[in-house]
């Protein structure tokens, strides 16, 4: 499976009174590790990215595993692409430390939903095909939550 991963430093803000990452900030995790990945893969048409393009966040499901105490190491967030169809962009996230030798400590698991959304209009946008040539580099399994209710309930 193909992922980007981000080396993310914390910061002292990203605390809360427990002594944790408060659970708010690892939206900001997302965004600042989407940023990053979509600009590393050069998506969006010509020289516009597709943050400059236009994209909305329609939906974000976070579990969270363990708490992430703050140290001044970054922590690794892996982004990958579960889901590219019309107008939609499903994102999937890994929050977690890898050492050599060591066992992987999971944080997080998440998924966001992006819409590519034409500002002029207001109208949700059909992903280019360039677009999804260089995303598609990104696509990998569905998040593994281990908990997933289903609609009904």
């Amino acid at each position: 499976m193909a992922r980007y991963r981000c080396d993310y430093p914390m910061r002292w803000s990203d605390m809360d009174a427990y002594g944790h990452v408060n659970n708010v900030q690892y939206l900001r995790f997302f965004e600042d590790a989407r940023i990053e990945a979509f600009a590393a893969h050069q998506a969006g048409e010509g020289d516009k990215s597709l943050l400059d393009a236009g994209i909305l966040v329609v939906r974000h499901e976070i579990e969270y595993l363990k708490p992430l105490k703050w140290r001044p190491e970054p922590v690794h967030i892996d982004l990958w692409i579960t889901e590219l169809k019309g107008a939609r962009i499903d994102v999937g996230y890994e929050v977690y430390d890898a050492h050599e030798g060591a066992e992987r400590v999971r944080y997080a698991v998440a998924e966001s939903t992006l819409v590519i959304f034409d500002l002029v209009s207001e109208r949700p946008k059909r992903i280019g095909q360039a677009d999804l040539e260089r995303l598609d580099a990104l696509r990998g399994e569905p998040v593994p939550f281990r908990v997933r209710r289903s609609r009904s309930e």
